[in-house]
């Protein structure tokens, strides 16, 4: 019984003896890496907008597409700049009608990064497949992850970590090819000034007004009126028969009279 526990102890302790020394060399790594980068061919996108400005308030610039829709960008940066003629024009100095233009110059590049580690070095110990412990040439033990399918060279003869045993002297290789895509992107801002009012159309006179000396007025004469000639015949203004009647009523109340003065004599 005490040799069996003797016997766990030395086990245990063998083990964390190893774990130690796999954590002591795990921090001094004696490989030598090579990279290099592959350029593919890029491709490039322009991406142009246009837009007229339509209020600019403090910060808030509200502008309208080509397209006729309306958009807010509110807390413009006080360091975006336009360039309008040459000049560098800020958020204040944009007025309502000028035309902005952004341009977006997006350029994609693959890349493919390549990783070389090469080791050389004695197996002090292994556990396939995922790990082996070397004796490095400053005599530094160090542990290393082994890779999927990794292949290891031994006197020529390449094998894998099943392969392996204590006290080979081996070397190994690993490629890594990481393929990147990189991005880049370049904006440009300009503008112009709002266009000046048109002028008139040739076919339309212009008002010019001239103030002249106004001459009196020429005396006016007064002919005299021309006397109406005097008709020669008295126009007929009335007949005689109404005048007869008169006569004939008078005489006859006349001669009512006489006689009733008779009878109340």
């Amino acid at each position: 019984m005490n040799r069996v526990n003797l016997w766990n102890t030395r086990s245990l302790a063998l083990g964390l003896g190893l774990v130690s020394v796999m954590f002591a060399v795990g921090a001094v790594a004696q490989v030598q890496t090579d990279t290099s980068v592959s350029h593919g061919a890029s491709t490039r996108q322009v991406q142009a907008e246009k837009a007229t400005v339509v209020s600019v308030n403090g910060n808030d610039l509200i502008v309208k597409m080509a397209d006729g829709t309306i958009r807010d960008f509110p807390n413009v940066p006080e360091s975006t700049r336009v360039n309008v003629d040459g000049k560098q024009l800020g958020i204040h100095d944009l007025q309502p009608g000028m035309t902005l233009r952004r341009t977006i110059t997006t350029t994609t590049t693959p890349k493919v990064i390549t990783t070389t580690k090469s080791v050389t070095g004695t197996v002090w110990y292994v556990q396939p497949p995922n790990s082996v412990i070397l004796t490095m040439e400053d005599g530094k033990n160090q542990e290393f992850k082994i890779p999927k399918g990794q292949k290891f060279n031994v006197n020529g003869q390449m094998t894998d970590a099943w392969g392996l045993k204590k006290g080979m002297q081996i070397s190994a290789t690993q490629v890594v090819e990481e393929p990147v895509t990189v991005v880049a992107q370049q904006r440009k801002l300009t503008g112009t000034m709002p266009p000046p009012p048109p002028p008139p159309p040739p076919d339309v006179p212009i008002l010019v007004v001239v103030l002249r000396p106004v001459p009196p007025p020429a005396p006016v004469e007064t002919a005299a009126a021309a006397p109406t000639p005097a008709p020669a015949t008295l126009p007929k203004t009335a007949s005689e028969l109404p005048l007869l009647g008169l006569i004939g009523v008078i005489s006859l109340l006349s001669g009512a009279s006489l006689r009733m003065r008779r009878r109340l004599s």
